[in-house]
């Protein structure tokens, strides 16, 4: 028993020694035998976390402020694989290679990475919101409108000038009545028409429209010597905008500015007089003075640019009903994700849209004799007013009222004042209409009944409210079918509303629309100027509505067109074969050499330093916007390398220069080859074949994301393969139908953008035809991404 009970007693020290013993020996049989890798008998999920999680997350959400971004983009498997291979784990790149690699890329694609996995992991839906700015402008000025007569914005461009023998323009037909193309007239000492006016004194009435291109305040500008005065927006010519015609002696110049909604035509009434100021002697037979000079220039200044000639082609002879604009000030919508939303609502923008519509509800009442019809104290004015109201709730709704909704927004509101002050009843039913969900929000329903679809349609096409077309047609039931919401599309894709939104559209695409800062450095680059920059804008401006709008709208020539537009002073300045005072005309400048907007000379300076160009700034705008490629920002800013500490080099060898740091190449191994075929174009947009005695090298090449690697040499090249590739077509589907419809893609279900890629290439890559498949696909999906 003792031997038993000593044996007993020394197991436990036994064990206490064997046990290190053995966790030693464990220890180098794991460090000293050979050990099958994770690659071999590991998953893509379990290499991820055993390398990966615990900087980027279990699902690629980002763990901290080092790893903050979420494991998303477009890359392909094999370009993930390389990348990772190359850059990946962060604190030693390289040792995740070959079929770790790619395991592990698969991985992350499929889970969280890709496009798909985002929309599996995150379903988008429709979201609820409510009007941007530019929405309740529109709408509010469409509401107005109703009520007005409609005018036609035709096809004959210029003013109609009326010219009278007298200085007083009241009574009497005109001498000589005709179209003409701009408001810039400098008659000497001379007349407009020998035949019928004379020299001392004659009178001129310019009438018509002025069509404003974008939203924003308009500086009016006239040049003369004489008495003048200027309408815009005036119906009634109560209020001149500018009022010269008693004048000070020496005044030669009147500004004023006025704020417009782009996209829409205002009416314009100029008036010109040459006499001898303050004295009437028309009853005296006196010698004639001597001659005396005239001339008049009628200029504007759009918002953020210098003045210029209005230009024959933003003009019209036909006489439009005046546009209300509201000019209460809104706080800017959100445009984080690339367009405008409207799905926050701010303190700011609540008590906007409650300063708007005590300032709507006070034009109403100004104006009302003019939009009721209804005559200050006729037996029927009660009952015209009250169906103005109906209609404007109506109108503000985007449906028929229901008698519940008639009793609450109209009756109740003339309730016990109708009579007394009918006045004080409108202008209730007016704040009471524009502080209503039903006017400030959209969305609201799971299902989009038939005014829904309508309503997508045109807020879709022109930001604003429907007209009485689709209204009628929403009322018939003919928006059932996608066939119908293509027609009302079709016939809506022409107004100058969509015209002015995708005119917005395409400046957001090529990073121009807030008119960047192109000044150059004067010693380099003489002669380039606000004058010369502005003429720029026009000439992209005018490009692109001959592709838009011309007739087949082949978004493809946006990219390969070798023409330009340009004007006398441009074809100066960039050596083109012009008269020095001609006007905007199409030139097939430099063929073989410029390639559509790729080597627009305002996109060119737009994307270039002071005095030399920039291949990673347009390379960046290609792979952004033209091939929709994700790019993160930079880890930290980094100026360009002076020119001047490498006086040999040229800017591709400089660029190459500082972009070769691992941390830079990541994003620069595809951005600086995009942008190296463009350096034949300097920093205004000039050809050139040398730099620093060196022959420029317009080499490039890009990675698809299939994995293919593409070459091309100069800009047309590029251009070539941009216009055919199927990447291209895809970031420019997704990017417009996010203006469009200001809703996620992947809302509308997982098929929407690959079907409209399709019907784009099948309708000859039709930019308007596009335009209204967007709104056809988009407008009959519920709110759970169902049709």
């Amino acid at each position: 028993m003792a031997g038993i009970a000593l044996q007993t007693f020394r197991m436990p020290l036994l064990v206490r020694h064997i046990r290190p013993l053995g966790m030693i020996l464990l220890w180098l049989l794991a460090v000293l035998m050979p050990r099958e890798s994770p690659a071999e008998d590991g998953t893509g999920e379990q290499i991820y976390r055993q390398r990966c999680a615990s900087c980027h997350g279990a699902a690629g959400e980002g763990t901290s402020e080092d790893y903050p971004r979420a494991l998303t983009g477009d890359r392909s498997v094999a370009q993930l694989s390389r990348l990772i291979a190359k850059t990946m784990p962060e604190d030693d790149p390289g040792t995740c290679v070959g079929a770790e690699a790619d395991k592990v890329a698969a991985y992350i694609h499929e889970a969280f990475y890709s496009k798909t996995a985002q929309a599996r992991n995150a379903p988008a839906r429709i979201e609820l919101s409510r009007l941007t700015v530019r929405q309740y402008r529109n709408a509010v000025a469409d509401v107005i409108a109703s009520f007005r007569p409609v005018g036609d914005w035709d096809e004959r461009r210029g003013l109609l000038g009326q010219y009278y023998k007298s200085r007083r323009l009241r009574g009497g037909d005109p001498a000589l009545e005709r179209i003409d193309p701009e408001p810039r007239f400098d008659f000497g000492e001379g007349t407009p028409d020998a035949e019928k006016l004379e020299a001392d004194q004659f009178s001129i009435r310019w009438e018509g429209s002025v069509l404003a291109p974008e939203t924003g305040e308009y500086e009016f500008i006239i040049h003369t010597t004489h008495a003048t005065r200027l309408w815009v927006n005036d119906n009634n010519f109560n209020r001149p905008l500018i009022d010269a015609l008693v004048k000070s002696s020496g005044e030669t110049e009147h500004r004023a500015s006025l704020f417009l909604l782009g996209g829409r035509a205002y009416p314009l009434r100029l008036e010109f007089s040459k006499a001898k100021q303050g004295v009437d002697d028309s009853k005296k037979n006196q010698t004639k003075p001597p001659p005396v000079r005239a001339s008049i220039v009628l200029e504007w200044k759009l918002p953020h640019q210098v003045a210029e000639v209005i230009p024959q082609y933003r003009l019209s002879p036909s006489k439009l009903a005046e546009t209300y604009v509201v000019q209460t000030a809104f706080p800017p919508d959100d445009r984080s994700v690339g367009y405008d939303r409207g799905t926050s609502v701010s303190k700011a923008w609540d008590q906007a849209t409650t300063g708007a519509a005590i300032e709507v509800a006070d034009y109403v009442v100004t104006h009302l004799g003019e939009l009721t019809k209804a005559r200050d104290g006729s037996s029927d004015r009660l009952d015209r007013l009250r169906e103005f109201c109906g209609r404007f709730a109506e109108r503000a709704f985007r449906r028929p009222l229901t008698d519940e909704q008639r009793s609450l927004y109209i009756d109740r509101q003339f309730e016990g004042i109708g009579e007394k002050d009918p006045e004080a009843a409108v202008k209730r039913v007016v704040l009471l209409v524009l502080k209503s969900p039903r006017f400030l929000y959209r969305e609201i329903g799971d299902v989009p009944d038939a005014y829904d679809i309508a309503s997508r349609i045109s807020f879709g096409l022109w930001d604003s409210i429907p007209d009485q077309p689709l209204l009628d047609a929403a009322g018939a039931g003919n928006l059932g079918s996608r066939e119908q919401v293509a027609a009302q599309a079709e016939r809506m894709v022409k107004d100058l509303r969509t015209r002015s939104k995708l005119r917005e559209f395409f400046l957001q695409w090529l990073k121009v629309d807030q008119v960047p800062d192109v000044g150059k450095d004067p010693e380099r680059f003489s002669g380039f100027d606000g004058a010369i920059a502005t003429d720029l804008r026009t000439s992209l401006d005018l490009f692109l509505e001959d592709v838009i709008w011309g007739e087949t709208s082949d978004f493809r020539r946006i990219l390969t067109a070798d023409e330009l537009y340009l004007n006398g002073r441009l074809a100066k300045y960039y050596g083109a074969d012009l008269p020095s005072e001609s006007s905007f005309k199409k030139v097939a400048f430099e063929p073989g050499e410029r390639a559509g907007i790729l080597s627009h000379p305002y996109l060119m300076a737009t994307f270039a330093y002071t005095s030399t160009t920039s291949p990673i700034h347009r390379g960046v705008f290609l792979a952004r916007s033209v091939l929709g490629r994700s790019l993160r920002p930079p880890p930290e800013a980094a100026s360009p390398l002076p020119p001047d500490l490498h006086p040999s080099l040229s800017t591709r060898e400089r660029t190459v220069l500082q972009t070769s740091p691992a941390a830079c190449i990541t994003c620069h191994g595809m951005i600086n080859p995009l942008g190296f075929p463009l350096e034949h174009f300097d920093a205004v947009g000039r050809y050139r074949s040398e730099e620093n005695g060196k022959p420029v090298d317009a080499t490039g090449t890009y990675q698809t994301r299939g994995g293919e690697t593409v070459t091309f040499n100069g800009a047309r090249e590029l251009a070539a393969f941009l216009a055919s590739s199927e990447e291209t077509h895809d970031a420019l589907v997704e990017q417009l139908f996010h203006h469009l419809v200001q809703q996620p893609i992947r809302a509308f279900g997982p098929q929407t953008a690959t079907d409209l890629r399709h019907s784009f290439a099948g309708n000859g890559y039709s930019i308007r035809r596009l335009c209204a498949e967007i709104v056809a696909s988009s407008a009959l999906t519920a709110r759970t991404g169902k049709p």
